[in-house]
């Protein structure tokens, strides 16, 4: 129980050395405020110009916004789209989107199992998402990446907390991921040429509103009925 805990105290120790490294750089390193005001042509023409370690910031960005969500996903995407080209940057959004839905899982169910819950339970429609969660695991994972019912990051923290085998939220997490992140990185990437794709961006946008009305058409099913 012991080397437990311990382990369990290294690796929260790992996460906040590494927020607080992440704070300094984009907050008091001259290189990471120039990141961090700068929009999405910026952010990428700036992680070019600095070589690889531009591209691995760009790979962990992806990473970790995963975890927090706050940052925009298709910021993200765009910036390693341009940096790494369309095929690339898609392969290098959905690696490391997918490697961080899994250590959010792993992290709900083994380390922060108790801070996770107390943050979600906060909203009914995560609790009513993880019951079905619970009996189901595999499917609603699945229809939670393809339709935007809930936060990625709420999707990876609530499935942790449930007793669902590890290997349906992952064949879930493949499957929905995949198209839902190949989406965004298009529209990212016609943004960024915009006057030649302007018609298929405006199609693709289509698409991600219908899937935001199909996303909230469920949470409303989902939603606790008032007594």
């Amino acid at each position: 129980m012991s080397a437990f805990k311990s382990k369990r105290t290294g690796l929260l120790i790992c996460i906040f050395i590494v927020l607080v490294g992440l704070l300094y750089f984009f907050f008091f390193n001259p290189v990471g405020i120039k990141l961090a005001h700068s929009n999405m042509r910026q952010l990428s023409g700036h992680l070019r110009d600095i070589g690889w370690p531009g591209k691995i910031i760009g790979m962990s960005l992806i990473f970790f916004q995963t975890f927090f969500p706050f940052i925009p996903f298709v910021l993200v995407a765009g910036t390693n789209v341009a940096i790494f080209g369309i095929k690339m940057g898609f392969l290098v959004n959905y690696v490391m989107s997918c490697l961080g839905a899994v250590a959010s899982f792993y992290f709900a169910r083994y380390y922060g199992h108790a801070w996770v819950e107390k943050k979600l339970e906060r909203f009914p429609i995560v609790t009513q998402f993880s019951k079905r969660m619970e009996r189901h695991g595999f499917f609603y994972v699945l229809i939670g990446r393809l339709i935007p019912i809930l936060p990625s990051s709420a999707v990876n923290f609530s499935a942790g907390l449930t007793r669902m085998k590890f290997r349906h939220f992952l064949w879930g997490t493949l499957l929905g991921k995949l198209p839902i992140v190949f989406l965004e990185s298009m529209i990212a990437h016609d943004l960024f040429h915009f006057q030649r794709y302007k018609g298929r961006l405006l199609l693709l946008l289509g698409i991600l509103v219908l899937l935001v009305f199909l996303g909230n058409s469920v949470k409303r099913a989902l939603a606790p009925k008032a007594k």
